[in-house]
């Protein structure tokens, strides 16, 4: 088993087919999403494919360590990850094409209008050690 992050963007990824953002989407096309996602997770809780998942707050800031007792904090120049993460799933699946697959259904969770999103979906894998050779 490969544990796979799949990450969902604000922005920063190519704009998905129904590109109406959250905040403009009537409360039950957000209750349908979320409900998706819940049904989503709980499906793949049942065939122990999934590990954790959740959306995060738009707030956030980069702090960096600067000399004892100076934990300077920045709101950047640069993109953040508060501007480009809207939330994340880890599952553990057993190959790459099956982290594939799953992205590719999480993508089509309802948005505006009750239609898929078919939202951009960042499938990256955990770093693993090498395995161990003995002879």
């Amino acid at each position: 088993m490969t544990k796979y992050l799949l990450l969902k963007h604000y922005r920063g990824a190519p704009a998905p087919v129904n590109d109406v953002p959250m905040d403009q989407w009537t409360p039950e096309e957000v209750s349908a999403h979320v409900q998706y996602m819940g049904d989503f997770a709980a499906r793949l809780e049942e065939t122990g494919e999934f590990v954790d998942g959740q959306a995060l707050s738009p707030e956030g800031m980069f702090v960096r360590y600067d000399g004892e007792g100076r934990p300077p904090v920045t709101d950047g120049p640069f993109a953040e990850t508060k501007d480009l993460i809207a939330g994340w799933m880890v599952i553990d699946v057993e190959s790459h094409e099956r982290a594939l697959e799953l992205a590719g259904e999480l993508s089509a969770a309802p948005g505006a209008g009750g239609k898929p999103i078919h939202e951009w979906l960042e499938v990256r894998p955990f770093l693993t050690a090498p395995p161990t050779i003995t002879e």
